[in-house]
């Protein structure tokens, strides 16, 4: 080599660049590195292809930024929820192979048109249901979605139950069809907002269409997975009912198992009715605010109408407080109780009346979300406070005056969302006077 191009050579110098790979900055490996010099490339690879096509493959169903980007919550939960979705696609096989036969597959004796018929009449019934569902309780979704979580999938093993039944039960074939499908259409609108929720609950980077694409990816590769198993499944029970109810009940009572586990390891920081309880409950005890952890171990999730306080006719503090009240279920003795308490909600967008044990919220209907809150926050502290049938409404405003701030900021630092709790789910406002009909009440 020339001395002049030796001199160019050492002008230039020389450059090394790095290859990092990841979703996020904040997850990055390094994978290559590479040196140039004005004669020569060198370059070293990191880790191995097939490494990195299972990284790439793994890419496809878990989030961007994975694990960073989502909840604690978020793996045991898509573990039991897969597991259990597996087990819902396997039974499916075995309930639509004896709903087939039940409508007359495979017989020549049915006709076409019966079949179509009997189908379109369940799926209507489908239809209907849900719209009907959406209709009772398409605003309680949100703020339960644990609760409902759990009624969908125990809503969806009742209609696979009756899918199952049908070939039973030839003369009220088009009842049981349509029941069951009734049953699948509570599945399907719960599920579905439930599932919206928590998505909105994993996203920590506002991630939520991202964490939803993968959980379809998730979802499809375990009905894949499901599909061919039921296939198997329904190919080895074929004509042995015995193996076929054995199989579907073993796998329904996993199918259940795994949803409680799935639903039981959410940590929401949505606060809802019972949450609100339980954080309130134990501040007052001891001036501090759980953590979501700790407060999940101590939701009730079952609804309220399978458990045993429903028998004993036991009621947690939350279900004494009924929010939003109806102003029309107000008696002349109400509307007397309400103006001689009236003075402790001055400047409060609402009003409580302590009847029968029970704490009825008043709603303005100019009220705010965090109006809505400290509302039912008011009226827990009052329904805790009362003694022995006599309404403590002083004591419950002193406690509002003097802790309710703190309480609010500590919930917030504790990562609580304190925004917009249940004023959704608010149906009945109310308005109301001042000065002269004050008088007039009194």
């Amino acid at each position: 080599m020339d001395a002049p191009h030796r001199q160019g050579e050492a002008a230039a110098g020389w450059v090394t660049v790095e290859e990092w790979s990841g979703s996020s900055a904040s997850a990055l490996s390094r994978t290559a590195v590479l040196t140039a010099s004005a004669s020569s490339l060198t370059s070293h690879r990191f880790g191995s292809r097939w490494g990195r096509i299972g990284s790439r493959m793994l890419g496809a169903f878990v989030p961007e930024g994975f694990p960073g980007s989502v909840t604690p919550d978020y793996v045991p939960f898509q573990m039991w929820d897969t597991l259990q979705g597996l087990s819902t696609y396997i039974r499916a096989m075995l309930s639509t192979q004896a709903l087939l036969g039940a409508i007359g597959v495979g017989e020549q004796s049915a006709t076409v048109i019966g079949a179509t018929f009997q189908w379109f009449l369940r799926d209507l019934t489908g239809m209907l249901g849900g719209i009907l569902f959406t209709f009772y309780q398409g605003s309680n979704l949100d703020s339960n979605a644990k609760m409902w979580r759990l009624v969908a999938d125990f809503m969806n093993d009742l209609g696979m139950l009756m899918d199952l039944l049908s070939p039973l039960f030839p003369s009220s074939l088009i009842v049981i069809m349509c029941l069951g499908s009734l049953s699948r259409s509570f599945t399907g609108v719960a599920s579905g907002a439930t599932r919206a929720a928590l998505t909105q609950h994993f996203a920590l980077a506002n991630n939520a269409a991202d964490i939803s694409a993968k959980e379809g990816s998730q979802e499809t590769l375990a009905t894949m997975v499901g599909m061919g198993l039921g296939m198997l499944l329904a190919h080895i029970t074929r004509g042995h009912a015995l193996s076929v109810w054995a199989s579907f009940l073993s796998l329904t009572m996993f199918h259940m198992y795994a949803n409680y586990k799935a639903v039981k390891s959410l940590s929401l920081t949505t606060l809802n009715y019972e949450r609100t309880s339980i954080l309130l409950q134990h501040f007052k005890e001891c001036g501090e605010v759980l953590a979501p952890q700790q407060v999940s171990q101590r939701e009730h999730i079952l609804p309220f109408w399978s458990s045993w306080r429903k028998l004993i006719r036991i009621k947690l503090a939350h279900e004494r407080v009924h929010l939003g009240a109806k102003a029309s279920m107000l008696a002349h003795t109400d509307m007397l109780e309400i103006a001689k308490t009236r003075s402790h909600y001055e400047n409060s967008n609402y009003l409580l009346l302590d009847k029968e044990g029970s704490v009825h919220v008043f709603i303005h209907k100019q009220a705010t979300p965090a109006d809505v809150l400290k509302s039912f926050i008011h009226g827990l502290v009052l329904a805790n406070s009362a003694q022995n049938g006599k309404s403590q409404h002083a004591e419950a405003r002193r406690f509002m005056d003097e802790k309710y701030n703190t309480f609010i900021s500590k919930l917030q630092a504790k990562g609580y969302s304190t925004e917009r709790l249940l004023s959704h789910s608010i149906v009945w406002r109310a308005h109301w006077l001042h000065g002269p009909m004050d008088e007039k009440l009194k």
